[in-house]
C-alpha cells in the first residue's frame, strides 16, 4: 500500500505546538486596514490556537 499523504494546504496554514495543540494565524489582516485600529492590527499579528472542536480534524490532515 502507498504512503498516506498529509494535506498540503493544511501544512501551510497550521502547525503543531510541542504539547500537540494546533496553532494558526489570525484572519482579517490582509486588506481594508485603514478602518482598523492600531491596537486591533497589532493583536491580529499574533498566532492563536485552533478551537478544540476543529483541532481533531486538522491534526488528521497534518499527520495523515
Amino acid at each position: 500500500m502507498p504512503k498516506m499523504k498529509s494535506n498540503r494546504s493544511a501544512v501551510k496554514r497550521f502547525r503543531l505546538t510541542a504539547t500537540g495543540k494546533v496553532r494558526r494565524n489570525q484572519a482579517f489582516v490582509r486588506h481594508i486596514l485603514t478602518k482598523k485600529t492600531r491596537k486591533r492590527k497589532r493583536t491580529l499579528r499574533h498566532t492563536t490556537l485552533v478551537a478544540a472542536a476543529d483541532a481533531r480534524h486538522i491534526k488528521r490532515l497534518l499527520l495523515a
